[in-house]
């Protein structure tokens, strides 16, 4: 299955790298859209789809893996949404403004643990770990410094804070060995990394991985190499960092708040971006999701074991 395989026709220009292709064309459209926020994209190959969030609609989104075209309203969850996860028992696992919940195939939401009494503090990006544990950041909304933490839920321990101190978690992956865990601190402008045990969920300290200049760290992936890909909103672009955080490739996009990615089973980058805080006569296209050929996998997504 080749979801842009026009794409690879049509631009031939290719960074060689490692024997990889590293993209330096104009991305395409996949799914038309004007999400507020859209993030959180979530690869279901099973399924044959690609879901992500508008975050401060509450919508989840679905669009068919096999061809461009618009999106299909799964849910409106009526706060604000941060990411979700598939759920092995059917549906999904979601980061929500109050904590942790599942969304029934439906799109009927059921709040879990509603750890954010707080209502200035709101969910944000989240993913599962191989072990199938649910890991998200949260953040205050108006992104006081400190005010961010990391929490963990897992059906043997239920949830746990992880890490605290931060201002806006974002993006968060995990190397292909499992043995390092990043996550992205937006308004500090940094990607950190960790040790992390796979075992029992546990991550050794934080040290700085990557500075970001020229915007903010958002949404990351790793490929089957163990390099990041990472959206850095403010800058229109999504670059490529080798594990030691060297910037080995930058692709461009007609958007300037791109804000996550994901990578499909066949090679393509998909990669949500934001309309919020732009100019409609000048970004027409944001809030769409767009596909790149990246010629790179990544892992498939988690499931949330519970």
């Amino acid at each position: 299955m080749r979801t842009i395989a026009r794409l690879r026709q049509r631009c031939p220009a290719f960074r060689a790298e490692k024997g990889k292709r590293i993209p330096m064309v104009d991305p395409e459209v996949f799914v038309p859209c004007d999400a507020q926020v859209g993030e959180g994209p979530v690869v279901e190959e099973a399924a044959g789809r690609l879901v992500f969030v508008d975050i401060p609609q509450g919508r989840l989104l679905r669009a068919d893996l096999r061809k461009p075209g618009p999106a299909t309203e799964i849910a409106n969850v009526g706060m604000s949404l941060g990411a979700v996860a598939p759920r092995r028992s059917g549906g999904w696992v979601a980061a929500c403004a109050e904590g942790f919940g599942t969304l029934r195939p439906d799109g009927a939401l059921t709040v879990r643990h509603p750890v954010l009494a707080d209502p200035a503090l709101r969910m944000n990006d989240a993913k599962c770990d191989s072990a199938g544990r649910f890991w998200a950041g949260s953040t205050h909304v108006s992104f006081e410094p400190g005010r961010g933490a990391l929490r963990c839920w897992d059906t043997e321990r239920g949830v746990r804070t992880v890490a605290e101190g931060l201002t806006l978690p974002n993006g968060l992956g995990w190397s292909p060995d499992d043995a390092v865990f990043y996550l992205a601190d937006s308004m500090r402008r940094v990607v950190l990394r960790a040790a992390f045990d796979v075992r029992d969920g546990t991550i050794g300290p934080f040290s700085e991985l990557i500075h970001v200049e020229g915007g903010l760290p958002d949404g990351l992936c790793v490929d089957e190499d163990g390099c990041l890909w990472l959206a850095v909103w403010g800058a229109g672009e999504v670059r490529r960092h080798d594990p030691h955080g060297r910037l080995l490739a930058t692709v461009r996009f007609p958007v300037s708040r791109p804000s996550s990615c994901a990578f499909g089973p066949d090679g393509t980058l998909f990669v949500t971006s934001a309309r919020e805080g732009t100019e409609a006569a000048r970004e027409p296209l944001a809030g769409s999701v767009f596909a790149v050929d990246a010629g790179l996998r990544g892992r498939p997504a988690s499931i949330f074991e519970d």
